[in-house]
């Protein structure tokens, strides 16, 4: 049976979620169907523009994504400290760039008198928008629905586009987010859309190789930061360096079909992951199957059951994935 999906988030745990929604319809979201004899290439570019407009309105960052022939994938980082600093002009502000809001909310934002008797209401509502601008669920709903209703317009066609719900992971630590993130971002080479990151077309992978080149990273994606923390307000704590070669050669032991080819270079960095690489291959090509939940060492696993008042810790055996010994 679903759960809620309050029961799946703990913020004091982790902001990393892993989430992934898949088409209910035969016909595909993009690429060739065989049924149809259509080609919906053009619906990964919808898919893709959308998530990088979310990242410019939500107070959640995008780690990872990877736009499919069927389903999409993205790895969230939710940004409380960013949401609570907000004014609370600014919050309606973002809200209306997605939605209009109430008539209260849109005489506030114009800078309008709000009558003594209606402030209680507006700071009500504004209290509202500034939960759902850091709640992954509204991320999704912005993300899906514009989708379906483009992709039902152009079929000509009524009802649901999307299962009902998407799929959510909490990824508990470091090595989770990182080895989730290959997994994402490897989703073209595994399917053999790709033979390389940097032609993974509409990955967050390809924008990162891209602005790597350049020296840079992209301005609508969570950063790689390495050990810069004192310096940088929230990112990811590691080598950018370190993640793109980790992941191209992934990659090429994928495409190629090198088991246990790993490089001297690559076991380190996954030595300081304290992943074997024989697991890293693994879950880089069987994270859906291998974890069905919660992702992380057995110790993160606990503290993250304990804070959600779980009695049981299931999904306990997929940890050894993600840890040595």
């Amino acid at each position: 049976m679903p759960r809620a999906r309050s029961t799946l988030i703990s913020l004091e745990d982790t902001p990393y979620y892993h989430c992934c929604s898949r088409v209910v319809r035969r016909a595909f979201l993009c690429g060739d169907d065989k049924y149809t004899g259509k080609n919906y290439d053009h619906r990964r570019g919808w898919v893709e523009a959308q998530i990088l407009k979310l990242t410019e309105i939500f107070a959640i960052d995008v780690a990872a994504y990877a736009v499919m022939s069927n389903h999409l994938h993205v790895v969230l980082y939710i940004d409380l400290e960013t949401v609570n600093r907000w004014s609370d002009r600014e919050v309606v502000e973002q809200w209306h760039k997605l939605f209009n809001g109430t008539d209260l909310s849109q005489k506030f934002a114009k800078g309008d008198v709000v009558e003594a008797c209606m402030v209680a209401t507006l700071k009500h509502q504004i209290a509202t928008y500034r939960s759902r601008l850091c709640d992954i669920s509204w991320f999704m709903r912005c993300l899906n629905e514009p989708i379906a209703r483009q992709a039902n317009y152009e079929d000509n066609c009524t009802g649901h586009f999307w299962e009902g719900r998407f799929k959510s992971q909490a990824l508990l630590d470091e090595a989770a987010v990182l080895a989730c993130m290959a997994y994402v971002e490897l989703n073209p080479i595994r399917a053999k859309m790709a033979k390389t990151p940097e032609k993974s077309d509409y990955t967050s992978l390809k924008l990162r190789v891209h602005a790597a080149l350049k020296g840079k990273q992209p301005a609508k994606l969570l950063p790689f930061i390495g050990n810069e923390k004192k310096y940088q307000p929230k990112g990811i704590n590691f080598s950018l360096q370190d993640y793109l070669m980790l992941v191209d050669e992934t990659g090429k032991i994928i495409r190629d079909d090198k088991r246990g080819a790993v490089s001297p270079s690559a076991e380190k960095i996954l030595d300081r992951l304290n992943i074997p690489s024989d697991n890293w291959l693994k879950i880089t090509t069987e994270f859906g199957k291998l974890f069905l939940g919660p992702v992380g060492s057995l110790q993160e696993l606990t503290h993250y059951c304990d804070h959600l008042d779980k009695r049981r810790r299931h999904f306990a055996n997929s940890c050894q994935y993600l840890q040595v010994g």
